[in-house]
């Protein structure tokens, strides 16, 4: 099995920094990249913020906090090409990613595993594209990845035994846990959860309740932290309809069709919380409802 000491990551935003985050807590020599360099510096003060708060917590030492940001370098693609673990986490969008695997494909070592966050496309497609199927895995963070404890793990058609048994190795040493999900449109998580949000999301369009009222029902009927249309709002809803989309069109399937409401989110770029509105209107003192 490969010896991970450096890791590279390609997107620096709230996954890819996540992920750069607990890395470089982790220990490694962490890589980051992104095509915009004030995106590089926005990621690395996002986590120059989120280890203060471990550290306002006690989760974490001050010297922890700075041994770990003094472990984050921002990169070009030919540095990230040279870790030892190369793992993508740009927006969610095939073409994006494809891109991003061919344009690190001249510059990569003979030895550099390849990784996908991807929470909905197949790790197969995406490994087909480079040079190294058999070293190609899916490794899904969960967000926020500083206190997420999962990460799924799914090979392609292709990925060899080795490549799956480190990838395995590198999450868990990164204090998450593992499971192995299949090669099938959005795994595990997304397979579940994104359908229940998008359902949230028709109850709302039909009428069925307000964004408050659906909200409150599934927090306390169903004892979940955070109602679904909420949570959508966190993800950010283009994520949902793109999963949306990968399940409706891998499976084909009836029950996986995007709600109408939330195509009309989305083009009117009401994406969620990232953007100050989705469900709710974050621009105030306190979330208001949107409909």
């Amino acid at each position: 099995m490969a010896d991970i000491k450096s890791v590279g990551v390609i997107g620096a935003g709230q996954m890819g920094s996540g992920i750069a985050h607990v890395c470089a807590l982790a220990g490694y020599d962490v890589f980051l990249n992104d095509l915009d360099q004030a995106r590089i510096e926005a990621g690395i003060s996002q986590i120059e913020h989120n280890l203060a708060r471990q550290v306002h917590r006690g989760l974490i030492d001050d010297a922890a906090m700075k041994a770990a940001l003094g472990r984050i370098k921002p990169a070009s693609l030919e540095a990230v090409a040279g870790s030892d673990i190369a793992i993508e986490a740009a927006t969610e969008n095939e073409e994006t990613k494809k891109a991003i695997f061919r344009s690190l494909l001249p510059h990569l070592g003979p030895n550099t595993l390849l990784a996908s966050n991807t929470s909905s496309i197949s790790i197969t497609r995406l490994a087909s594209t480079t040079d190294r199927p058999e070293r190609f895995i899916g490794l899904h963070f969960m967000n926020p990845v500083p206190l997420m404890k999962l990460v799924e793990v799914i090979r392609g058609i292709a990925t060899d035994v080795a490549t799956y048994e480190t990838a395995v190795n590198f999450a868990q040493s990164l204090g998450k846990t593992t499971t192995n999900a299949e090669d099938f449109p959005a795994f595990i998580v997304n397979r579940v959860l994104v359908p229940m949000i998008n359902e949230a999301i028709y109850t709302l369009y039909e009428g069925v309740g307000t964004v408050e009222s659906i909200d409150t029902a599934m927090k306390l009927g169903a004892n979940h932290p955070m109602g679904p249309l909420e949570l959508g709002d966190f993800i950010g809803l283009d994520t949902v309809l793109s999963i949306m989309n990968v399940l409706h069109e891998g499976l084909a399937d009836s029950k996986y069709r995007p709600c109408p409401l939330l195509v009309k989110y989305v083009e009117a770029g009401w994406l969620g919380k990232k953007v100050g509105r989705g469900f709710y209107d974050y621009r105030g003192d306190v979330p208001v409802p949107t409909r």
